[in-house]
């Protein structure tokens, strides 16, 4: 399994800041999802109606989700596949293990999978035998260097193109000297070199799956380099790797949602490989599997059912809440220190592995809303990250410090003549000692804010109480 670092939060975090090479990145790949979304979402005038009916696709499913899982695995066996139930990350990997066993495979090529990085599967194959190969351009790349992902659609998203280069030249040491590479193509080319020789010699392929359809037993992946379509076609064995909330009811249900996906995730109207796999390959099929296997993953999931964090198992993997986060803008996925990063990765990342080891994230946040503004199944991520906090101040696991302010805070707000008072007179104190430069570069008890900026002053004129109040009596 990946290893947990959301401890170490504040420190990735500043050392992410202080990065010219990441922020680089950050800046150039940020704006151009934004943009695109902005464009592709202009361009569709029922978009707004399309999130509601996304939401309630994802609610009505989950209200049900044990008949359509079901379904489900009684369609997948009607078309000559097998499910394996799995409800921890250490029997996904046994299974995905006995499977690849089974068919004495040596290689195993990977289409990209989220959930595969949840269960640490390649360094489980690794450790027993079998090689892994990640398929997917940026996720290849990181594996090269032994670097997990950064986002969960553009897993390189923290690399510059020179960066992939020097991770090109340090792992292909037949490469020329003299060989250039001038833009990400040429990149691209190289490691469609590579990697043919690496398709055509797998024996297992393990895809991911963005949905999960109820109704024909079939998965679906989305990509944009066809490497999902090799990797499920041209082995022997399939494997789909899938967390319980991917299945939805029926294929009108998927179509629905895939209008969504690629809009939201990278501004496209659809991805360029949208790929359905029902089953093994027919007689009458040209490729295809002559095993398909679905291993579905709860791994915590099914905890969130019935709670206040059920809404976060709707959500479809588009990465728009981080691609318009200003706090993952800033700092990249790494910092977050787990397989799920930004606003999403906030809220079930303390779901998936406690809150007691990634409290910092759901506190990563400035509560700007725009997460949920943009979130295609309407994802109310900070009123959950909300409920983390509370719970982190419930079980003490908050830093004394910020117990102590929280609970002085608490008594003046009990007491409104107290709390108005008090209001006051430090509005007063603050205006009369920031006259002139309007701003306080240092300020006792607020050494953690203004070690990092500046703090306002306050103008003169009252509280924002007090200012209302005249202004009601003037109308």
């Amino acid at each position: 399994m990946v290893a947990l670092t959301s401890p170490d939060f504040k420190r990735r975090a500043a050392r992410a800041l202080a990065d010219p090479g990441l922020q680089k990145a950050l800046k150039r790949g940020g704006s151009g999802f934004h943009s695109k979304r902005s464009t592709a979402v202009a361009a569709l005038p029922e978009f707004e109606r399309l999130r509601e009916i996304g939401r309630d696709i994802k609610n009505h499913t989950l209200a049900n989700l044990d008949h359509y899982l079901e379904v489900f695995e009684r369609n997948v066996v009607a078309n000559g596949g097998q499910v394996h139930w799995c409800r921890d990350a250490a029997e996904a990997r046994a299974t995905v293990l006995g499977i690849c066993r089974e068919a004495d495979a040596r290689t195993v090529t990977k289409g990209k999978s989220m959930i595969s990085e949840e269960i640490g599967i390649n360094e489980h194959l690794e450790a027993n035998g079998i090689t892994p190969v990640e398929t997917d351009l940026g996720e290849y790349i990181l594996q090269l260097v032994n670097e997990p992902p950064s986002h969960i659609i553009a897993p390189a998203f923290h690399l510059n193109r020179e960066d992939w280069e020097q991770r090109f030249r340090a792992a292909h040491t037949d490469l020329p000297k003299d060989r250039v590479f001038h833009e990400r193509r040429d990149i691209m080319v190289e490691a469609r070199q590579k990697l043919r020789e690496r398709f055509l010699a797998a024996d297992v392929g393990i895809t991911g799956a963005n949905f999960l359809i109820a109704e024909t037993g079939s998965s679906v992946i989305v990509t944009n380099e066809g490497n999902g379509d090799l990797t499920q076609t041209l082995p022997r064995v399939h494997i789909a790797l899938a967390s319980i909330e991917k299945v939805v009811p029926t294929l009108e249900d998927c179509t629905s949602l895939l209008r969504l996906l690629a809009r939201s995730a990278t501004g496209q109207d659809f991805s360029v490989y949208t790929t359905f796999s029902t089953g093994v390959r027919r007689a009458e099929d040209l490729d295809g599997p002559e095993a398909y296997h679905v291993v579905l993953i709860d791994n915590g999931r099914s905890n969130m059912v019935g709670t206040e964090f059920q809404e976060m198992l709707r959500c479809i993997r588009c990465a728009a809440c981080m691609n318009h986060c200003p706090v993952y803008g800033v700092t990249g996925g790494h910092a977050y220190g787990w397989v799920y990063p930004g606003p999403m990765g906030s809220v079930l990342t303390p779901s998936l592995v406690g809150v007691e080891k990634s409290g910092h994230l759901p506190n990563a946040s400035t509560f700007c809303g725009r997460c949920e503004s943009v979130c295609p199944v309407k994802i109310p991520l900070p009123k959950m990250m909300r409920h983390w906090r509370e719970r982190e101040f419930e079980r003490h696991l908050t830093p004394s410090t910020i117990r102590r302010g929280l609970g002085v805070w608490a008594w003046f707000a009990r007491r409104p003549g107290w709390y108005r008072a008090a209001s006051r007179l430090g509005m007063g104190a603050l205006a009369l000692l920031g006259r002139g430069s309007g701003r306080f570069r240092s300020l006792p008890l607020a050494g953690g804010w203004t070690r990092g900026r500046d703090l306002p002053a306050p103008e003169p004129g009252g509280t924002f109480m007090a200012r209302y109040a005249a202004t009601q009596r003037r109308r």
